[in-house]
């Protein structure tokens, strides 16, 4: 199915906009299924930082701040 074309007019495309936030138009997108690898991945992936965190000794995320802090403050 392909997706149905905006408006090119800037008012109109705001109008087509409101409308599908209001409920009074449908928006036609339909919504993407992940791969079961993809699953596993995010789930993976929402665990990862936490999990890191845990690992890492109080000396160890301080260095790995204190790297972050000279690199934002370097731009």
């Amino acid at each position: 199915m392909t997706n149905p074309k905006r408006p090119r007019d800037t008012n109109q495309l705001a109008k087509s906009i409101v409308d599908i936030a209001t409920g009074e138009l449908q928006d036609e997108v339909e919504p993407v299924e992940l791969s079961p690898e993809q699953k596993l991945g995010r789930i993976g992936g929402l665990k990862g930082g936490k999990a890191r965190a845990a690992a890492l000794t109080p000396e160890q995320r301080s260095e790995i701040a204190q790297r972050a802090a000279a690199a934002r403050w370097k731009k």
